[in-house]
């Protein structure tokens, strides 16, 4: 069934409606199946393995990519959310709900991280906070709130970002405590949590030196970020499509006639510089980190596609990119009907290039790039209810 055929100021069939909930939750129960494991084989722990076939206890040995599992967070607040409205678990009655999940796979993240929240990089942490954020809200909905654990977090990510917001550079926020780089990857998120957490003012200005220092005056997009190298400033003018989303979320989260219209633009570049050339696709960016790249734009443009503040040129923008990028990977996944280790859909990190190409029987299957095909199915359910 097509989606672009609907006005984006008319509601969708129910049928269509239902039918993006349950992509979701193939997705949903494909990553938190294959994926989801046990810490060390600990009861009530819970985080995603960074690849399957998972390689063991070597796996402990090697990196554990803190902010893939912050956005393992995010998707299962995404599926928590329509467990809330449908009164009913994504993956029946007798296993865990997202949102227990969610909050198990917080907790975890802690332990793996050697019982600690913090850690090198901002832009992680701020995925953190973002996604506790909301986890929050989730479970004051059900009634099961976890207040001290998230104030907790809230608490000490916060003394963080105040700690690399500085005016070094004319403001914004430093990618590492390394601190030779100031970028988008951190300023963009730290700016949408203060947005979120009542901290305007500190947001906006972070908005404003990103608008100053890094918008592309022709492109519209977002550049990477400003480098100190040996007393020098270095721009790093690289553009990825996950740096847009955040930005856009944040302009949205302050509003105002400036911000709005920015996020309009936003909007129209992203369409117009990021898309396969004759699609309304998003285009992938790979395995690794930038197998969530697409994912975490869709997450943001799906914002903007319902947001009643900007245009309706710029609604339908948005909505289209969202229903043409999950309708993509929907079409090109991969099922394995007798292969245990894959007990769903597999998503390709390429939304035009079918799983059975970039994934093939038998290799390696990544996190990132299956929570960036279950965000973006995400995404389309929310506009589709």
């Amino acid at each position: 069934m097509s989606t672009e055929s609907n006005p984006a100021s008319q509601q969708p069939p129910a049928t269509e409606a239902a039918m993006w909930a349950i992509r979701a939750d193939e997705a949903a129960r494909s990553v938190t199946r294959a994926f989801g494991r046990r810490l060390l084989f600990l009861p009530g722990t819970h985080i995603g393995a960074i690849s399957i076939p998972s390689r063991g206890i070597r796996s402990l040995l090697g990196p554990w990519h803190y902010w893939w599992q912050a956005h393992y967070v995010d998707c299962l607040v995404d599926t928590g959310r329509r467990e809330l409205a449908a009164k009913r678990k994504f993956d029946g009655d007798s296993r865990p709900s997202a949102g227990r999940l969610a909050s198990r796979l917080v907790t975890t993240m802690r332990f793996r991280n050697f019982f600690r929240y913090v850690n090198d990089y901002y832009d992680d942490m701020a995925w953190l906070a973002l996604s506790t954020l909301r986890l929050e809200k989730l479970a004051e909905e059900t009634r099961k709130p976890g207040r001290r654990r998230n104030a907790y977090i809230r608490r000490k990510l916060t003394l963080q970002f105040d700690s690399a917001s500085t005016d070094d550079l004319g403001g914004g926020t430093f990618w590492s405590t390394k601190r030779d780089f100031k970028n988008t990857p951190a300023t963009a998120p730290v700016a949408l949590y203060f947005a979120r957490t009542d901290h305007r003012e500190r947001a906006q200005a972070l908005v404003n030196w990103l608008n100053g220092k890094l918008l592309h005056p022709d492109r519209g997009l977002y550049l990477d970020g400003l480098r100190l190298r040996k007393g020098q400033v270095i721009l790093e003018d690289a553009i990825y499509t996950y740096n847009q989303g955040p930005i856009l979320g944040a302009l949205l989260e302050l509003g105002g006639v400036e911000n709005l219209d920015r996020a309009a633009h936003l909007v129209e570049a992203v369409a117009r510089e990021l898309t396969v050339p004759g699609t309304q696709v998003i285009h992938g960016d790979g395995t690794g980190d930038g197998g969530l790249f697409t994912g975490i734009l869709i997450r943001y443009l799906a914002l903007a596609a319902r947001d009643q503040r900007l245009p309706e040129t710029t609604r339908k923008a948005a909505r289209g990119l969202v229903f043409s990028t999950a309708g993509a990977f929907w079409d090109g996944r991969w099922e394995s009907t007798n292969d245990p280790k894959y007990p769903g859909p597999t998503f390709s990190p390429n939304p035009l290039r079918p799983a059975s190409e970039t994934y093939p029987a038998g290799t390696a299957v990544e996190l990132s790039t299956q929570l960036q095909a279950w965000m973006t199915l995400e995404a389309a359910a929310t506009l589709a209810s």
